[in-house]
């Protein structure tokens, strides 16, 4: 019989847990059994950050702020925290892929320094000087490097697919048909495939017109690096004929900005033929008055500077990250800012046409929707704002205005409604804080709304239309209405919109309108139609098409973007 005894105890255990550990060692020097990984630190490291942080998430490294507070979490979540940046040897390939990216942004119109470029580049020569020293790697300092790489994917990818802000918030006017992705299931797609600079080029805008103007930034870049253009001092208009100092440095910016033809001798100061063409080509591509004469409006926008172009280039590029994935096989496209219509038929332009918008007061919005039907000899229902702020006044002035404009009056909604004869109230007496009256003007050669009215119904109620104010097409500046859009050839747009229909011709439609009776004409198929506000785009010239800033949209959305951090 064995009789127990604490010493024989603690013998056998202290034998028992040494051929244990020498077990261990073993199989740990053979690859069977292994202690925590790095990579394993870093997960659990990375779910206890993003735990505490909350939802949505509040991450700080440093200075830096993670700002894709909702979308960061869900991917980390979806990948059970598991590094996506690194392995237990350091920062994967991917990690260099992403920082070429972002140092490219500039290309795209956007800032580097947006998506952590600095804090990352600063985190990973700290892991590689480690490396290179043969030291350990400190699980926090990868958990760092996931997050800032995590969050300037996202943060970049949904500048590039959305824009860095939504112009919802920055104008009630401007409605985006904003492209959408899940972006945490792209990344975790690309870190699979190894195809992080693909998936972002994926996101870019589709559109000719946006590559087009990223090459334009481009060069303007170069103009604005090698010392831009002279500034012309103030004086008299030039025109062919003037000489000096002044023709001098006209004749300089000319040859910069691409405009003169034939290069001309250093110091040409003769105004001749050359410069006139050369002065012409510049007010053609600026929206001005093609006269060849440098008036005060020609010398404005020859003294803008090389890097304000820039920045206007910079400012557009953002407005194409806000447009629709699809703008539709064929098109109705209105740039506001160049008073002009153009109809796009398989990336070709069909039909272009003059517009009248929106005074500055009361400015036509931008947003994207569908021509569905248009009116023949429409009836003009004006709108209540219009009758009080335009019509009124007119009235008290003149009280046969109503009847030579074909304006009838009516009280009342429905069927309640009654017509009222003009000339039985007392227009002094009504006012415009309490104004019970509806006009409607019956069709006609006055009717405002001329001979046919183009509707895609919207919370705006705008819509294209004719006018029988034709004189308003031969200004450069086009900004006359009450926000609607006034065309220059009705007939040829609902020709072309009702093209399938056998039924309408150009002399059916003539025939329609003559009856001066009210006709709703649908459409065989819905046309979109985008109402846009480009300043600057590039057309067959290839040096840009820059237009004045009429509304103003280009100051309130650069001081937007300087104001507000880059949040998805």
């Amino acid at each position: 019989m064995r009789i127990f005894t604490w010493e024989r105890f603690l013998l056998r255990t202290f034998i028992v847990g040494t051929i244990v550990f020498a077990g261990i060692i073993g199989f740990t020097r053979l690859g069977i059994v292994s202690p925590r990984s790095l990579s394993s630190q870093v997960g659990e490291l990375l779910r206890s950050r993003i735990e505490v942080a909350g939802t949505p998430a509040k991450i700080a490294i440093g200075e830096e702020t993670v700002y894709a507070s909702v979308v960061l979490p869900l991917f980390h979540e979806r990948r059970t925290y598991r590094p996506a940046w690194s392995s237990d040897k350091g920062p994967l390939p991917q990690t260099e892929t992403l920082l070429k990216a972002i140092s490219e942004a500039e290309t795209e119109g956007l800032n580097p320094r947006d998506y952590h470029l600095e804090r990352i580049n600063t985190t990973l020569r700290e892991i590689r000087d480690n490396q290179i020293k043969k030291r350990p790697l400190n699980p926090g300092r990868l958990v760092d490097l996931d997050l800032l790489l995590t969050d300037a994917f996202l943060i970049y990818g949904s500048h590039l697919l959305a824009g860095r802000i939504n112009p919802v918030t920055l104008d009630p006017e401007w409605h985006a048909s904003r492209r959408e992705v899940d972006l945490a299931k792209l990344l975790e797609s690309a870190l699979d495939r190894n195809s992080i600079e693909e998936a972002l080029k994926g996101l870019l805008p589709p559109y000719s017109g946006y590559a087009k103007l990223k090459e334009a930034l481009t060069r303007y870049r170069d103009i604005a690096l090698q010392g831009g253009w002279p500034t012309i001092p103030p004086g008299s208009p030039m025109r062919k004929g003037a000489e000096g100092q002044r023709v001098a440095a006209l004749c300089t910016g000319l040859g910069v900005t691409g405009d003169l033809e034939q290069k001309l001798p250093e110091e040409h100061n003769l105004f001749d033929e050359v410069v006139d063409q050369a002065v012409r080509r510049f007010q053609r591509r600026h929206g001005l008055e093609v006269d060849g004469v440098v008036g005060p409006a020609t010398l404005a926008a020859l003294n803008v500077s090389a890097d304000e172009r820039v920045h206007q280039i910079e400012l557009n590029l953002e407005r194409w990250r806000w447009l629709p994935q699809n703008l539709g096989k064929s098109y109705v496209l209105v740039n506001i800012a160049n008073f002009e219509l153009e109809v796009v038929e398989t990336r070709l332009t069909v039909i272009t046409m003059r517009v009248v918008v929106g005074r500055p007061y009361r400015r036509t919005p931008v947003f994207s929707d569908q021509i569905t039907y248009l009116v023949l000899s429409p009836y003009w229902h004006i709108p209540p704002g219009i009758a009080v702020k335009d019509i009124l006044p007119h009235i008290r002035k003149d009280p046969e205005y109503l009847t030579r404009q074909n304006i009838k009056v009516f009280r009342g909604w429905g069927g309640e409604r009654k017509e009222v004869d003009p000339k039985s109230i007392d227009w002094s007496k009504v006012s415009a804080r309490d104004f019970p009256y509806r006009f409607r003007q019956d069709p006609g050669p006055a009717n405002a709304l001329g001979q046919v009215k183009f509707m895609f119904p919207n919370k705006f109620n705008v819509y294209l239309h004719d006018t029988p104010a034709r004189e308003l097409f031969t200004k450069t500046v086009r900004g006359f209405s009450s926000g609607c859009i006034r065309i220059e050839k009705p007939i040829e747009l609902a020709e072309y919109l009702l093209r399938a229909d056998p039924k309408w011709t150009r002399e059916t439609l003539l025939a329609a309108t003559d009856k001066r009776a009210e006709q709703t004409v649908r459409l065989p198929r819905p046309v979109p139609v985008h109402l846009l506000y480009w300043t600057v785009w590039i057309d067959e010239d290839k040096l840009g098409q820059f237009r004045s800033d009429i509304y103003g949209r280009d100051i309130l959305l650069d001081r937007v973007l300087r104001e507000r951090p880059p949040r998805p």
